[in-house]
């Protein structure tokens, strides 16, 4: 058995793409998911399965919540080995830095750097990014919401044929502890 957390993109934003978190648990638990918890209501879930790869359940979930709810979500699904990796490689100091300061966009597939490579970064400090296992680690010192950097990390050339989808330092965190426990 594995226990892996599925991030959704997108949902519950703006009063747009609802999804109650009670049904999402419900689906999955339908879909032969077990242990099924829901964290916030922005689309994460920790479940625990003893089949199937990341991609695999990554795909049956958003196929039964198109289904169900009628509305396509793109759903990244990695193992707590995964997760707490990403937070062991941090390339900035987390301790030290305000959660709103700090996000990882967890990407479907590793990404080519050349995609970012006429990024101006000297343009965009003090914010900063970094590369990881199929994640982007952004350092946005007034928060992602003001941040020219992620608009310019999140154009469409840029992450095209990806999945992409951002949490904040706090939700990284509590992703990998929740699936380690």
């Amino acid at each position: 058995m594995t226990t892996y957390a599925a991030l959704l993109r997108g949902i519950n934003v703006g009063g747009a793409r609802k999804l109650p978190m009670a049904e999402l648990r419900a689906l999955m638990e339908e879909l032969g998911h077990l242990g099924v918890r829901t964290h916030l209501q922005s689309g994460q879930a920790v479940f625990t399965v003893g089949r199937g790869d990341e991609d695999s359940l990554a795909a049956g979930l958003a196929e039964a919540i198109e289904g169900r709810f009628g509305f396509a979500v793109d759903v990244i699904v990695r193992d707590h080995a995964y997760l707490k990796a990403i937070v062991d490689a941090c390339p900035f100091p987390a301790a030290a830095l305000e959660a709103r300061q700090l996000h990882v966009t967890y990407l479907s597939a590793p990404v080519e750097e050349e995609r970012y490579a006429d990024v101006d970064r000297a343009a965009h400090l003090p914010e900063e990014f970094r590369f990881g296992d199929r994640a982007l680690y952004l350092y946005a010192p007034d928060g992602l919401g003001r941040s020219r950097l992620a608009v310019e990390l999140s154009r469409p050339r840029r992450v095209k044929g990806l999945t992409a989808t951002t949490r904040n330092w706090n939700t990284v965190v509590k992703l990998a502890e929740l699936t380690g426990s």
